[in-house]
């Protein structure tokens, strides 16, 4: 398959780009290199196979002359959401990035796949919910939130008038090697951990959060490639842990205190995400106890 990876150097980008080489597909990789970096793609590239990279923005002008040149069968977005950049400009540029994605897709009828922060979409939702359902309604929080809602309302306005497929994954928290220390809790504990350096925590540390490895992430990413048509899964492990507990669990006895820093606004307080839709439409399931990833980072 000829496969398109918009943000393919980044965390979650180039361990997926790292599988598609593997099983043999032909990838472009398009970033701009904001926040993403050529030094993840180091093991797909010495891979050999059929790897291209494209230092662009997909607001560039070259974007879609490129999707033209070599058109997908599949185009993976994952870089509306990257760290490192202001709210504002995040959600301008989100949305722009999102459509011309969805336009090179409906131009070539290639479907298109995507991720969506899970707990910013739901929001707070009662204890007794969790794990949650695709069924539960979203309370979005956070400028996170509200774009990617809209986000779904794009996707969904292509679908229909464009008959622009796609499969959009609602996801848990994502952890794993390659991850910036901004990138989530997981990764800033892991870069106190070897700097020897007291975590920061916001609030209690009692907020809870779904800790997905990150090869398990990408595993519901290919499957998607060619299942889910229409839908948005989530992708979780439905299991909920605390972030004190997280930290006993990668810090073990005699670590550093965390320091303790105000509770964010929209943080919410516990969160985990069923896999009942994901295991039926994408026979897909979670493998990686986190213990077993935790280790994984050295």
């Amino acid at each position: 398959m000829n496969i398109l990876v918009v943000g393919g150097a980044g965390f979650l980008g180039s361990h997926l780009v790292d599988r598609l080489i593997a099983e043999g597909n032909t990838v472009d990789v398009v970033d701009d290199l904001s926040s993403g970096s050529l030094a993840n793609l180091a093991d797909a590239r010495a891979a050999g196979g059929g790897l291209k990279i494209h230092t662009l923005d997909v607001l560039a002008d070259e974007f879609p002359a490129l999707v033209a040149m070599r058109p997908p069968d599949v185009v993976y977005h994952l870089a509306w959401l990257a760290p490192g950049r202001g709210p504002a400009t995040q959600a301008g540029r989100a949305m722009q990035g999102m459509i011309a994605v969805l336009e090179a897709a409906r131009a070539r009828g290639s479907k298109v796949v995507t991720t969506l922060p899970g707990a910013a979409l739901y929001g707070d939702v009662p204890l007794r919910d969790l794990p949650i359902k695709e069924g539960h309604a979203w309370k979005p929080v956070g400028i996170h939130g509200i774009i990617a809602k809209a986000v779904v309302d794009l996707l969904n306005l292509y679908r229909a008038e464009h008959t622009v497929e796609f499969t959009a994954l609602a996801m848990s928290t994502i952890y794993g090697p390659r991850q910036r220390p901004d990138g989530g809790v997981v990764g800033s504990f892991a870069h106190a951990l070897h700097g020897d350096v007291s975590p920061l925590i916001h609030g209690d540390g009692r907020q809870t959060r779904d800790f997905l490895y990150v090869d398990d992430a990408v595993d519901a990413l290919v499957r998607a490639g060619s299942r889910g048509g229409g839908l948005v899964v989530n992708i979780g492990s439905g299991i909920s842990t605390s972030i004190r507990d997280l930290w006993t669990a990668m810090a073990g006895p005699g670590a550093k205190a965390p320091v303790v820093a105000p509770r964010r606004p929209n943080d919410v307080s516990w969160f985990a995400l069923s896999p009942t839709r994901a295991r039926i439409h994408l026979a897909w399931a979670p493998f990686t106890d986190l213990g077993v990833g935790l280790r994984s980072l050295g």
